[in-house]
């Protein structure tokens, strides 16, 4: 998601793959929403909890809330002390500043506003009165950039860890390869981070944002960006192997269709996975569901694109350079188009193939001249 300077030996191409990726599949689970599925956007077209169509879009973005944002803090973790070694403090938070915090701003101030006051006219309300009403409110919308503000959170906190502790990374271009650690432990880690998730949702609720951010995942957040951070500097990444994560990937395979079913029960009871409370019984197995699918699910995926997509790529190129300025505007381009498809009474399921796809086309073409501005070029 997030692209830090790193001098390397070799570049990782698969990483910027697994990024793009990411990205795309962010934009379609925000096309999920739209037309059934459970969670939180700008525009929903449909809102029926209980059709075969929002069951089977919930399971998508379920499984992509387990997934991937805690990847992308994992991705981003593994890129920070390097950076940070480079570019020493002062630049290294001028710059997550500038990449993190002004596209923060810009989302909030700018983007944010337009896509509300877009779905507002399109509602028949007027679409400057409800500019005017935001600003006067001073309601600032972060959207999906909460990851570029947690982000940046995160940075601050490896700064004063690293200043606090003294602590030096052994060089900004060489890695020490260490043992990765056996199979139980990383099942005892997502058994830890999934205690640690439900006991923080006692008190912050899976559907409740504080300052825009859901902390009911920060467990898990937290425990990937520190695991990020240690990969790089014991060379796990380059030292996983389908054997080291064997296991993983079996109890994930294991765990994963037990969401279906939840997700049916859920509906059938009129409920969604973000309306479970306190030590209910469906709340516990959220909470440890998510690290034990998702430990399986990166494992697999580093591994797969490591194989298959470490090579060089113009066309991936193309796509990875783009990807940061599409997660940033993606939100005002994929509600206009589903406004634009509103009066078409197709499927649930056609609709959000068709907006997905078709947003992304068009996320991307936009966001190649933003890439190529001056000073944008800088931070996006």
């Amino acid at each position: 998601m997030l692209y830090c300077l790193r001098p390397m030996v070799h570049r990782e191409y698969y990483i910027d793959r697994l990024r793009t990726v990411m990205t795309a599949m962010v934009l379609f689970a925000h096309s999920a929403i739209t037309y059934g599925g459970t969670g939180n956007w700008f525009y929903t077209e449909i809102q029926n909890q209980q059709s075969r169509s929002s069951i089977l879009l919930t399971l998508y973005i379920v499984t992509c809330n387990a997934v991937l944002m805690g990847f992308f803090f994992l991705l981003a973790g593994y890129f920070t002390p390097a950076s940070l070694e480079h570019k020493g403090y002062r630049r290294f938070v001028l710059d997550r500043c500038l990449r993190l915090g002004l596209p923060l701003l810009t989302f909030g101030l700018v983007i944010a506003p337009l896509t509300i006051a877009m779905v507002a006219r399109a509602g028949g309300h007027g679409f400057t009165e409800t500019l005017l009403g935001l600003s006067r409110s001073r309601e600032f919308v972060n959207g999906p950039m909460w990851f570029a503000e947690a982000l940046l959170i995160f940075s601050f906190g490896y700064c004063l860890y690293r200043g606090v502790t003294g602590r030096k990374d052994h060089s900004s271009v060489e890695q020490r390869s260490a043992t990765i650690p056996r199979s139980r432990t990383w099942i005892l880690s997502a058994l830890a981070v999934g205690l640690a998730a439900l006991l923080i949702r006692q008190v912050f609720p899976v559907d409740e944002r504080v300052l825009g951010l859901w902390l009911a995942d920060f467990a898990t957040y937290i425990f990937l960006y520190a695991l990020g951070v240690a990969a790089w500097r014991r060379n796990w990444l380059n030292q996983l192997t389908w054997h080291n994560a064997r296991l993983s990937i079996i109890i994930a395979c294991v765990a994963w269709p037990i969401l279906p079913f939840a997700v049916a029960v859920f509906a059938a009871s009129g409920r969604t996975a973000s309306t479970v409370r306190g030590f209910d019984a469906a709340n516990v197995a959220l909470a440890f569901w998510e690290p034990l699918v998702a430990w399986g699910a990166m494992a697999a995926a580093i591994l797969w694109f490591r194989t298959r997509f470490n090579q060089p790529s113009r066309f991936w190129s193309w796509l990875g350079r783009r990807a940061y300025a599409v997660y940033v505007i993606h939100p005002f381009t994929l509600v206009a188009f589903s406004l634009m498809l509103r009066h078409w009474h197709g499927q649930a399921l056609i609709k959000f193939c068709v907006t997905g796809i078709a947003a992304c086309v068009v996320t991307w073409l936009v966001a190649d001249p933003l890439v190529r501005l001056p000073g944008v070029r800088h931070i996006l």
